[in-house]
C-alpha cells in the first residue's frame, strides 16, 4: 500500500494551480505526467524562473530535500502544493513509492535546498528509478552555485572541471588535489566555511601558492563576497581571519601548460612505475587513471610503453 502525496480527501479534485508574482496572480497550465528536476534560488527568491514557479504549482507534489526550507520559496509566491520530503538518506522503499505515483500519472517536482538538483545534492537515484522505469524526466534549468561563482571568479571558463565537496581530512584532502593538481581547467569546488581555512592551506601547498584564486561567500544574498587573489594569498588571509560563515564556493585556477607538462613527463611516470611494481599493465593503468583523472586509454599506453622499455634494459 502505498502513501497518499496529499491531504485531499479521496475524490477531491485539486483546485487550479496558480502562483503569485509581481503582486499578480497566474494559473499554471498543466503538465504532462512524469518527474520534473527544478531549480530553485541558490539565495535570493527572486532567482526562480516563471517556468520553475509554473511547474511547481502545477505539480501534484513537491520532493523536497529540507520542506522547511522549500516551503519558504513556496509560501512566497502563493504555490500550495503539496510537499514531500526526499532526501539523501531517502530508502529504496521510499523511491520506489515515488515510481508507483510518476508510473500512475502524476506529476511530481524535484528539487533541492537551493539551485539545481543532483549537483552534490541527493536525486540522482531517484531519476534513475525513473528512467529505468521508462518514466519521462524533464529538467527546469535555472540557478547553480558552480556557475555562478565561475562567472563571477574572472578566472577561465572555456573548460572547468567540478569536483564537488574534497574529503574532510587533510591527508585524503591532499592527495585528491594533487590528483586533480594536473587538470587543464579551472577547477571548482565547494567547501563548508569551517573547513576552508584548512583547505585553502592545503590546496595551497599541493597546488602551488601562486595559483590564482576566488572564494565565493553567499552567492546571490545580501552579504555576497567575491575574494580574489592567488592561493597562497587567499590561505594566509582565511588563517588571519578564521572561517567565514555561510555557503562558500572556491574556484581555481588551472596549471600553468609547462607544469601540466612536466606532471605528464615526471608525475605520471613515477605513478605508472609504482604502480607496475605491484600490478600488471592493465590494473596499473586502471589504478593510476582513477587517482589521477588522466584518460584511461593514455595512462595504459604511456604503461605499455614504460613496461616495454623496462623490459629492454633487464639484463638477458
Amino acid at each position: 500500500m502505498t502513501q497518499r502525496l496529499d491531504k485531499r480527501p479521496e475524490g477531491q479534485p485539486r483546485g487550479p494551480a496558480t502562483f503569485t508574482a509581481f503582486g499578480l496572480a497566474a494559473e499554471a497550465e498543466s503538465l504532462a505526467p512524469g518527474l520534473y528536476v527544478v531549480a530553485t534560488p541558490i539565495g535570493n527568491l527572486r532567482d526562480v524562473s516563471f517556468r520553475a514557479l509554473a511547474t511547481l504549482a502545477a505539480a501534484d507534489a513537491v520532493l523536497a530535500e529540507d520542506t522547511r526550507v522549500t516551503r519558504t520559496l513556496l509560501m512566497h509566491y502563493g504555490i500550495t502544493t503539496p510537499l514531500v520530503s526526499y532526501h539523501e538518506h531517502s530508502n529504496e522503499a521510499v523511491r520506489e513509492r515515488m515510481v508507483m505515483r510518476l508510473k500512475a500519472g502524476e506529476t511530481l517536482a524535484l528539487v533541492s535546498d537551493a539551485g539545481t538538483p543532483l549537483v552534490s545534492d541527493p536525486g540522482f537515484k531517484l531519476v534513475q528509478a525513473a528512467i529505468a522505469a521508462g518514466v519521462p524526466v524533464t529538467p527546469i534549468p535555472g540557478p547553480s552555485a558552480v556557475m555562478t561563482a565561475i562567472v563571477a571568479a574572472g578566472l577561465p571558463t572555456d573548460r572547468f572541471f567540478f569536483e564537488g565537496f574534497l574529503p574532510q581530512k587533510s591527508g585524503a584532502r591532499r592527495n585528491r588535489l594533487e590528483a586533480l593538481a594536473g587538470i587543464p581547467g579551472t577547477l571548482v569546488v565547494f567547501e563548508s566555511p569551517h573547513r576552508l581555512p584548512e583547505m585553502l592551506a592545503d590546496a595551497a601547498a599541493t597546488l602551488g601558492p601562486e595559483r590564482p584564486a576566488a572564494v565565493a561567500r553567499e552567492l546571490t544574498k545580501l552579504y555576497e563576497t567575491i575574494r580574489r587573489d592567488s592561493l597562497g594569498g587567499l590561505a594566509e588571509a582565511f588563517a588571519q581571519e578564521g572561517p567565514p560563515k555561510g555557503e562558500v564556493v572556491v574556484v581555481i585556477g588551472a596549471a600553468p601548460e609547462d607544469a601540466v607538462a612536466r606532471e605528464a613527463d615526471t608525475g605520471l611516470d613515477a605513478r605508472i612505475e609504482a604502480a607496475l611494481a605491484r600490478h600488471s599493465i592493465k590494473d596499473a593503468a586502471a589504478l593510476v587513471a582513477d587517482e589521477t583523472g588522466q584518460p584511461k586509454r593514455v595512462v595504459y599506453a604511456r604503461a605499455l610503453a614504460l613496461a616495454r622499455r623496462a623490459d629492454d634494459e633487464t639484463p638477458a
